[in-house]
């Protein structure tokens, strides 16, 4: 019984100090988060005639720089950013990519990136940009969990070529998940999918029509 309650003991301490290593001090190392969504590709008889251009959003964040940060259970912190420092780019990638793949009522688009105000934009149906309020993924370190808070606020901004009508929509998601083993990819995840949130609600309530963007209700 004592050499069971032993065995005990030190598998305790044990999974104690791996919790603690796992959460331990932070040195301000940077990581660099892939958040792209990944819709899976659908197969389409055509691409709908109506070419879109897409600009990279303005970041407008009240914070520029990084998009969030880990604090550690023994202090210290690590950081976290997207390709570049970018977001405004990565926002304006991942809604292209998710027009070319599923689109509006799952029928793909002509789609292209484009350089803000670029001449790519000027023979375009619909010009589709905006800006980026908040783009941020934190993580925090406690014991035998960490919790991990990411958020996604982004204005759209909708030009038509046809009666040079402008549609504007604002698009706020957020989530949060608490984890038992950390891992830097399960930020980079949570994220993916809060800014995918928020362009699956831009396309939810938008519609293509006389080859113009229009308000779906």
């Amino acid at each position: 019984m004592r050499q069971t309650w032993w065995r005990v003991l030190v598998g305790m301490v044990g999974m104690v100090g791996f919790v603690a290593s796992s959460g331990c001090a932070g040195t301000g190392e940077s990581f660099y988060l892939d958040v792209q969504p990944k819709p899976a590709m659908a197969q389409f008889a055509k691409v709908e005639p109506v070419k879109i251009v897409i600009e990279p959003f303005e970041d407008s964040r009240s914070e520029k720089g990084r998009v969030g940060q880990r604090t550690h259970l023994w202090g210290g912190v690590s950081y976290y950013d997207v390709a570049e420092g970018k977001p405004g780019e990565v926002v304006a990638q991942a809604l292209a990519e998710m027009l070319k793949q599923r689109g509006w009522h799952e029928r793909p688009w002509d789609v292209t990136l484009a350089p803000a105000g670029g001449a790519a934009a000027n023979d375009a149906d619909v010009v589709i940009g905006g800006q980026v309020l908040d783009c941020s993924a934190n993580a925090k370190s406690r014991f035998f969990n960490t919790k991990i808070t990411t958020e996604s606020r982004l204005v759209l901004r909708v030009r038509n070529a046809a009666d040079r009508s402008v549609v504007t929509r604002n698009v706020e998601s957020a989530r949060s998940d608490t984890v038992f083993w950390f891992d830097t990819d399960d930020v980079q995840a949570l994220l993916a999918t809060t800014i995918k949130d928020g362009i699956d609600r831009f396309i939810a309530d938008t519609k293509i029509e006389n080859r113009s963007l229009r308000p779906a209700h």
